[in-house]
């Protein structure tokens, strides 16, 4: 199974950017579609991006597209996603996730540890 690690998380003002980091190791992602999701306090974990095995096709939730992208790096092992315009909407704990099948986690899948982004008004 393959380990995930976030980073990039911290505290940002509304309309400032971030970019979070998800890093494999054990066994590489490649190969497999990797997602970002995210939960607020007292709401339920949502999905927020995911990028096909190449980078080459995107998806994105409504509440982010045009503010967020996914990207990945595969021979880092690595996805990032570049959140520019954040609002405070968006403070939240972010996971990224693989595979992504169809817009959902198996329950073999593998999720990070998480990183909270915090965006003040």
């Amino acid at each position: 199974q393959v380990q995930l690690v976030e980073s990039g998380g911290g505290l940002v003002q509304a309309g400032g950017s971030l970019r979070l980091s998800c890093a494999a190791s054990g066994r590489t992602f490649n190969g497999k579609a990797v997602g970002w999701f995210r939960q607020a306090p007292g709401k339920e974990r949502e999905f927020v991006a995911r990028v096909n095995w190449s980078g080459s096709a995107t998806y994105y939730a409504d509440s982010v597209k045009g503010r967020f992208t996914i990207s990945r790096d595969n021979a880092k092992n690595t996805v990032y996603l570049q959140m520019n315009s954040l609002k405070p909407e968006d403070t939240a704990d972010y996971y990224c996730a693989a595979p992504v099948i169809g817009g959902r986690v198996p329950d073999f899948g593998s999720w990070g540890q998480g990183t909270q982004v915090t965006v003040s008004s």
